[in-house]
C-alpha cells in the first residue's frame, strides 16, 4: 500500500505546482491520499515476524524439550510377579550357575557342591553389572569392578556395597521355581 503524506506529494497529485499557496496564503494541506492495497489486509512484514516468531520458538522447543526429557527419568514399572520358573533340574550340574530373567531383572540360581539350590539377584549392588557364578572360586563375581559375593549373597570382596537380594527356591517336579523372600 502506498499513502502519500508529503504535502509536495499531494499537491502534485491534485494537479497544483509546488509551493502552490491556497487563499489564505497557507499551503494547502490535503489529507492523505491511499493508492494500492487498503490497510486492513496483512501486510508482508508482519507475515515476515509471524515466520520468524515461530521459527524462534519452534527452535527454543527444539532444544529445551530433548534436555527435559534427558533429566527426567523414565517411569520404571516393577514386576508384579512373586515367582518364576528359572531351570529345570537337569540344565545346572552341581557346581555351576544360571541367570534367568525375574521379572524385569536378571536372577541368578546356583547349584553347590552339596546339589543345593540357592538363588538371588543378578544385579550387582555396586553399579548394577550383571554378575555370573565361578566354579573355580566357589562365589559370585561381578565383572566391572572385581567384586565378589559368597553363596549365602554376603558381599566378601571388592566394591559392592551390600548384599544380593536373596530368593526363596522349590523345586516342582523337575522345574526349579524362584519366589521373593
Amino acid at each position: 500500500m502506498l499513502r502519500v503524506t508529503s504535502l509536495a506529494s499531494a499537491n502534485l497529485l491534485a494537479g497544483k505546482q509546488p509551493g502552490e499557496m491556497n487563499m489564505n496564503n497557507t499551503l494547502q494541506d490535503s489529507p492523505a491520499q491511499t493508492i494500492g492495497p487498503s490497510a486492513s489486509e496483512p501486510s508482508r512484514r508482519r507475515f515476515l515476524d509471524y515466520l520468524l516468531g515461530t521459527s524462534a520458538v519452534a527452535t527454543v522447543g527444539a532444544i529445551v524439550y530433548p534436555i527435559i526429557r534427558f533429566m527426567s527419568p523414565p517411569q520404571v514399572i516393577e514386576s508384579t510377579e512373586s515367582s518364576v520358573v528359572a531351570a529345570k533340574l537337569n540344565e545346572i550340574p552341581v557346581n555351576s550357575g544360571k541367570i534367568f530373567k525375574f521379572g524385569s531383572k536378571p536372577g541368578i540360581v546356583v547349584r553347590t557342591d552339596s546339589g543345593e539350590l540357592k538363588a538371588f539377584s543378578a544385579v550387582c549392588t555396586h553399579l548394577d553389572c550383571i554378575v555370573q557364578y565361578q566354579p573355580e572360586t566357589k562365589q559370585i563375581w561381578c565383572a566391572c569392578h572385581n567384586g565378589y559375593y559368597n553363596l549365602n549373597g554376603k558381599n566378601v570382596g571388592g566394591p559392592p556395597p551390600r548384599p544380593l537380594e536373596e530368593f526363596k527356591v522349590n523345586t516342582r517336579g523337575d522345574e526349579i521355581v524362584v519366589s521373593k523372600a
